[in-house]
């Protein structure tokens, strides 16, 4: 249950959906539901923040704009802050913000080491790692799951992928917590930047060392691999770095603590799942829905276009709203139930259509290791503080989750515990 308070109602003229404050301090649940029903294409005016945009929130419509990109394009950028500030200075050369031909070319380039066959020896060492993780955190008996436990299991699989020297990690977990969100309040554009600049620097950094001396990472692999006849610029390749970093380690990160509280929310779940009652699948891709990590997924109208019954006009910002989608009632049997045997389960947590995430193989391979270690290693679960949201208006979850953790009595050979 979300014992954040719900938004006071008022008029919808009058939200600010850009207003990191609004998704870290109340339960925008009731929200969703009355924009779905009132006005699921719903035209937030121009504030202070930046120019008016279309807030997206039901599960058909939001389909509809993320698979024609064509109409909808990702150019300009994906995420509602860079497209609010005028658009992402990536547009063209990041896989996130490419769209067409130079899309297409790039993402058949990265298919090939987040492939499942390629990912073999990376789910190997995340399956040991999160094991002796929570082994560790039993240990401990209290802990902050988010920093203890899951800020490292996700991290260390994309920096195995990009090559990242294990001593320099500890840094990269600090930028990337930083560069799109806050811990202690709303982010401020300095420190946000700041961080996001510290990250380029650093993939600069590596990938010259890596056209110097390539070695068997996906840094090297950009380095070396030529789209449409012609080597990749710096820029490009450091732009697609920070690409996979952030999505690769905040979003799993967050849903692998929304998942820990959610199980310890509905004791009911976890006991369906420690006693096998319920498969490991299907609740990996519940807690993917029940979290949805990444809120929204922004895009720019390219012609006038209706959608419902609005008249969306060229240069017109689109968001759509995943985190709303994924509560829609209309696809979603008794959508704020956390029901980790439901099925079918066709959340958008990974998004859709052409920018389907290209990690989702490796972000359900980690979930499922956790929720493997978990059951098998800890009795029960309890919380042991208050669990802290960060501010965003992108990324949805938790900074700080206190838990205490009883392990599992070793079993005798007789099978007894």
């Amino acid at each position: 249950m979300d014992t954040r308070p719900a938004l006071a109602p008022e008029p919808l003229d009058h939200l600010d959906l850009a207003d990191p404050l609004l998704h870290a301090d109340h339960d925008l649940g009731p929200l969703w539901r009355r924009l779905r029903a009132e006005a699921p294409v719903h035209w937030q005016p121009e504030t202070a923040r930046g120019p008016g945009f279309w807030a997206v929130s039901g599960y058909a419509d939001v389909v509809s704009v993320l698979s024609d990109s064509e109409t909808f394009t990702s150019e300009r950028g994906n995420v509602l802050d860079t497209l609010l500030a005028g658009g992402d200075s990536a547009a063209g050369q990041m896989l996130a913000v490419t769209d067409g031909r130079p899309h297409q070319a790039l993402r058949s380039a990265l298919l090939k080491p987040f492939s499942p066959r390629s990912l073999g020896v990376v789910v190997d060492s995340v399956r040991r790692s999160t094991r002796a993780l929570v082994e560790e955190a039993v240990e401990r008996g209290e802990v902050d799951f988010a920093e203890d436990v899951a800020a490292h299991i996700p991290l260390a699989a994309i920096c195995d992928l990009l090559g990242v020297p294990a001593a320099e990690r500890r840094h990269i977990i600090e930028l990337t917590s930083s560069a799109l969100s806050s811990a202690d309040g709303a982010p401020t554009e300095e420190a946000t930047w700041s961080s996001r600049n510290g990250l380029l620097l650093y993939f600069s950094e590596l990938a010259a060392q890596r056209r110097a001396k390539p070695y068997d990472d996906v840094v090297s692999l950009l380095v070396t691999k030529e789209i449409d006849g012609r080597p990749l610029t710096h820029e490009e390749i450091v732009f697609n770095c920070y690409s996979i970093i952030m999505g690769g380690h905040e979003t799993t990160r967050f849903a692998m603590i929304g998942g820990l509280h959610a199980l310890m929310e509905h004791g009911e779940q976890w006991r369906a799942l420690k006693t096998g009652r319920v498969g490991v699948a299907p609740a990996v891709e519940e807690v993917l829905r029940w979290t949805t990590p990444a809120l929204h997924s922004g895009r720019t109208a390219t012609r006038d276009v209706l959608l419902e019954d609005r008249f969306v006009e060229a240069g017109d910002i689109v968001v759509t709203w995943l985190a709303s989608a994924n509560r829609d009632e209309r696809v979603f049997d008794r959508p704020d139930d956390f029901d980790l045997a439901r099925t079918p389960n066709k959340h958008l947590s990974f998004a859709h259509g052409s920018h389907f995430c290209l990690g989702s193989f490796l972000a359900r391979a980690e979930l499922t290791a956790l929720l493997e270690s978990l059951v098998e290693l800890v009795a029960s679960a309890e919380p042991a503080g208050e669990p802290r949201y960060v501010y965003s208006n992108f990324l949805s979850g938790m900074s700080a989750l206190p838990v205490a953790l009883t392990g599992e009595r070793p079993t005798g050979r007789d099978g007894s515990r």
